[in-house]
């Protein structure tokens, strides 16, 4: 199902869904607590196995959409994919990891304790340390960006994060004070990227070679349409039922978490953007240029959250919020993207 805008139904309200299922989630937190008390026995080192199979029901139809093979067309217009690498993985983790800083600890040093402090921090550096895979797509499509140079800025993020997304949470984690057992951070990484994402490649080349493009692109992949969000939606229930408490008891840290990922949202986005603009990239590689390092893959944030720090930890909550202020906010930045395209007007 479709609006008008060309994002689908479920993804354009996400922010609406996520605030009924974390509605739904305290109310069973609160009344009806032999749900999470069931739950939690199927907890294993920290990582819930109903919310793993969930998560790997979120991330596996976006790994089926990412073409690898376009890789190889990365030397016939390097300069929007260096934009992409450099907001992504030099830029944003840091900038993320500061904005955060600065909040938590001074402007609302009143306002947060600092040991919720400490947690949420931790959060927004997963989502900060984790550059946007899936819905990147609809933003590119939002914009009219260049379809197959999405597709390679998608595929190499995808490749990258399997080798900086560990080191660099590590070592922002690390200097925050906070004790990070890098096995359990590895293993996060192995199970919520590198399966899926193998998964999406075998069976994206098992039904090309099967049934071909056009049936994998046209008939298989759309089947898959509602699935990543269900799995993150009943995702998100358990979680809020596990969180509850932290909830009623501070419902105003959402409000509080959500002002730095705004911010750094925005800034990302201009960074990239305006970075375009002096390489003289054509609006169609600008755009979602600026939209992969803006949003986040919030899907592998909340997945690590979860696995370090459990499903009842102020961490996981923190990567929650960034899944309730995304979806509007990259829709202002397809808005602002759309009305600056004469800015690139004589960019070939």
């Amino acid at each position: 199902m479709k609006t008008k805008s060309g994002i689908g139904f479920f993804e354009k309200y996400l922010s609406v869904w996520v605030i009924l299922c974390m509605v739904i989630g305290v109310l069973i937190g609160k009344y009806l607590g032999f749900i999470p008390s069931f739950l939690k026995k199927f907890e294993y080192y920290n990582v819930s196995l109903p919310i793993a199979v969930l998560i790997w029901l979120m991330i596996y139809p976006m790994m089926l959409k990412v073409n690898f093979q376009s890789i190889k067309n990365i030397r016939k217009n390097p300069k929007g994919l260096i934009v992409t690498w450099v907001s992504n993985w030099l830029i944003k983790p840091f900038t993320m990891f500061g904005i955060a800083n600065l909040f938590f600890y001074i402007i609302f040093k009143n306002l947060i304790p600092n040991e919720l402090a400490k947690d949420y921090l931790a959060g927004v550096v997963l989502l900060g340390a984790a550059p946007c895979t899936a819905m990147v797509f609809v933003w590119s499509h939002l914009t009219k960006g260049n379809p197959a140079y999405t597709v390679v800025q998608v595929a190499t993020n995808d490749l990258i994060i399997l080798v900086a997304f560990t080191p660099i949470v590590a070592f922002l984690l690390g200097i925050s004070g906070i004790t990070i057992p890098w096995a359990t951070l590895l293993l996060s990484v192995v199970l919520f990227v590198v399966i899926p994402l193998s998964g999406g490649i075998i069976t994206r080349n098992l039904i090309i070679n099967k049934k071909g493009l056009d049936f994998f692109t046209n008939s298989f992949i759309p089947k898959w349409g509602n699935v990543t969000i269900i799995g993150l939606l009943f995702t998100l229930v358990i979680i809020f039922s596990f969180q509850g408490n932290v909830i009623l008891e501070n419902p105003l840290h959402i409000v509080l978490i959500a002002v730095p990922l705004i911010i750094q949202t925005f800034s990302i986005f201009f960074i990239a953007y305006i970075a375009s603009k002096i390489l003289k990239l054509s609006h169609d590689i600008a755009a979602p240029a600026g939209m992969i390092g803006a949003s986040n893959f919030f899907e592998l944030a909340v997945a690590v959250a979860i696995a370090l720090f459990g499903t009842q930890s102020p961490v996981a909550l923190a990567t929650i919020v960034g899944v309730l202020v995304e979806v509007p906010v990259m829709l202002i930045l397809v808005k602002i993207a759309n009305n600056t395209k004469r800015w690139f007007n004589n960019v070939s």
